[in-house]
């Protein structure tokens, strides 16, 4: 007897398995694979051997201990240690390749069901995971060239540096090991081309991070600009490959198109106004969240109907919207606004305070660095100039550097001794830094000391240590620097090994006082 296997529909027939399309997508990889390889060397080749294999083995082992099928001949769990491996620096550790497969597919994958039940794509959660618990390490970018640590060039375009975008679209400058765009584009059109992957999600992924950049990115529509932009960050490989999992993407065209968009303007969003330079795996990763809900609102027409219309045409009556929306998403919302209200009452207790606290340690800052000084005042110049500026970055060579305020230092006599200047710079790691910067009545550049400073701790944050500070003392320049490795000399200041970004920051900051001083104070009040 034949036995029946019945259940309901719909039912879906294609020609192209799961095991032949995730194999497709891992040979798809493999030209990015190799061009990492090329450019950063063995290491990475080790990288992505140790993700997949961490990978792979993570799922058998955990088939067997829950006398599961073995899986792994699908080539999901591969594709995942792949892709994983690609969003790496080529000169992480191997334990964190390991780590990161092993989360990705015991934690992210297996535990919710296996193949299909994720939530949320297992790289992009493993590689958010390695950036949690091992920031140090996963920001570590050597250049292929030379293995000296730099900034990616999506920081140094955050930090209003120019940046090669013809490097960038090849994957020749440093960054993760699947940085090549060129690669990543021949393998995305590929799968597309194939209709293995959703043109719908792809293209207005772009298209909503170019639309949103253009916008609000301070630039306009500049060609240069934005491509700088699209080539870096991981904008390709997260719209032609992250944002297009068949499990967590929507499966209406429209859904889809409202998917994209919302990661590209996320993605846009984090990258204008975000503190980290690759931020774009977190808007995948929400976007991910909201996919469920997208697939509830936004349902094809079955044979030219739509289930409202079904309902209303037995007599039904329309339920209302506020009916429809399930109870803990109501919960979450209250207890969202009663905490937002209770925030927002502590920060009106605290705000006096808190204006108080930062009055003081202004203060405390002007006096280590120009100690000489009895009392301070304002200077009328200085004054004008800021009044001009209005609070918009100085200059176009300093990054997104602020002018806050400068001071003229007197002695008991009324002589002046020296000044003082405080600058903003936004574009260090984790946000704004704040220092003030002392400097003789000659102009020479006394010292700085930070009243701002939220860097990662045990990189960004040896800013503040002597062996970085101490470099600023005593220097007799109009323009400081950066040393990323070289001979130094009477103008140049080390970078932090692994924080250049944040010594970058430092830099522009201390550079635009200067400029400011002998533009502006010199010479008296």
């Amino acid at each position: 007897m034949n036995t029946l296997h019945i259940s309901s529909g719909p039912h879906f027939r294609d020609r192209w398995t799961t095991s032949f399309i995730m194999h497709t997508v891992l040979l798809s990889l493999l030209p990015t694979a190799i061009v990492g390889v090329v450019v950063n060397g063995l290491h990475a080749l080790f990288v992505i051997l140790a993700s997949i294999v961490a990978s792979v083995g993570s799922e058998w082992l955990f088939c067997a201990l829950t006398k599961r099928k073995i899986t792994i001949l699908d080539g999901s769990a591969a594709v995942t240690g792949m892709m994983l491996a690609l969003s790496l620096s080529p000169s992480v550790p191997l334990y964190i390749p390991i780590m990161g497969g092993m989360f990705a597919i015991l934690v992210v994958k297996c535990c919710f069901g296996g193949l299909g039940k994720n939530f949320v794509n297992p790289a992009l959660a493993a590689r958010c995971f390695l950036m949690i618990s091992f920031g140090n390490a996963m920001t570590q970018f050597p250049m292929a060239a030379d293995g000296v640590t730099s900034a990616t060039p999506v920081a140094q375009l955050m930090a209003g540096k120019a940046v090669n975008i013809t490097q960038m679209f090849l994957g020749t400058t440093n960054g993760v090991i699947g940085s090549s765009v060129l690669a990543m584009l021949v393998g995305g059109l590929v799968l597309w081309g194939l209709d293995i992957i959703h043109g719908e999600i792809c293209f207005s992924v772009l298209g909503g991070f170019t639309l949103m950049m253009a916008l609000f990115g301070g630039q306009g529509f500049d060609p240069k600009f934005l491509l700088a932009h699209l080539c870096g960050g991981g904008v390709v490989m997260g719209a032609f490959f992250m944002a297009t999992d068949y499990t967590t993407s929507p499966v209406s065209r429209l859904g889809q198109l409202t998917y994209g968009c919302l990661i590209g303007v996320l993605g846009a969003l984090f990258r204008i106004f975000g503190k980290s330079a690759d931020s774009f795996s977190y808007s995948v990763i929400i976007a991910n969240l909201f996919t469920p809900l997208i697939d509830m609102y936004i349902i094809p027409k079955p044979y030219a109907y739509r289930s409202r219309a079904i309902r209303l045409a037995n007599g039904e009556k329309p339920v209302p919207l506020f009916q429809r929306i399930p109870k803990p998403v109501i919960a979450l919302t209250l207890i969202t606004l009663l905490a937002g209200v209770a925030l927002s009452g502590v920060f009106t207790m605290t705000k006096d305070t808190i204006e108080e606290q930062k009055l003081a340690a202004n203060a405390a800052s002007y006096r280590e660095v120009c100690p000489d000084a009895e009392t301070f005042e304002t200077s009328a110049a200085a004054n004008a100039v800021l009044a001009e500026l209005d609070g918009v970055v100085y200059g176009t060579s300093f990054g997104r550097s602020y002018i806050n305020e400068a001071v003229v230092g007197k002695d008991a006599s009324g002589n002046i001794v020296g000044y003082v200047i405080s600058v903003t710079n936004a574009n260090g790691y984790e946000g704004e830094i704040k220092l003030s910067m002392g400097l003789t009545a000659d102009g020479a550049l006394r010292g700085i000391a930070f009243t701002e400073l939220n860097e990662t701790p045990g990189k960004g944050s040896k800013a503040a240590e002597p062996e970085f500070l101490n470099q600023f003392n005593d220097r007799n320049s109009k323009q400081l620097v950066l040393n990323k490795g070289g001979a130094a000399s009477a103008d140049t200041i080390d970078a932090i090994s692994g924080a250049t970004v944040t010594s970058a920051a430092v830099l522009n900051a201390v550079n635009a006082g200067l400029d400011f001083f002998h533009s502006v104070m010199q010479g008296g009040n």
